[in-house]
Order: C-alpha cells, then sequence, then structure tokens
C-alpha cells in the first residue's frame, strides 16, 4: 500500500526544486524524504533524512508551487 501523507486532501509536505553544488544539476525532492537523496548526474549528497523534514546539504532553486 503507497502511503503519500495526506491530510484531508492535501498533501503534508512540498518537493522542492534542488540545485547540486558540485555539477550543477537541478531536480525535485520532496522535503520528508525518509531515504538519502543524491544527485541523479554524479551521485553526490542532496538531503539526508532527519525523522521529518531533510537536512538540505545544498541550496533551493526554488520551492515547487502546490496545485
Amino acid at each position: 500500500m503507497l502511503d503519500i501523507n495526506l491530510v484531508g486532501d492535501k498533501m503534508v509536505g512540498r518537493f522542492l526544486r534542488v540545485k547540486c553544488d558540485k555539477c550543477g544539476n537541478e531536480q525535485n525532492i520532496y522535503e520528508k524524504a525518509s531515504i538519502i537523496v543524491r544527485c541523479l548526474v554524479c551521485n553526490e549528497v542532496l538531503a539526508e533524512p532527519t525523522g521529518g523534514k531533510v537536512n538540505l546539504k545544498v541550496k533551493v532553486a526554488q520551492p515547487i508551487p502546490e496545485i
């Protein structure tokens, strides 16, 4: 079963667009990820889980607006 953290009809967390410091790749990550998030291009660690919101190792390029 897929648990996507819904409260009513809204997601609890949001997605962020982050930019890798090493290669410059931009990708979307979930702000409450439960696993280590790595860059898809160079495999650099972008974020680490903390039990709540992730600990970002890079800067946020832009938050993705809610739909």
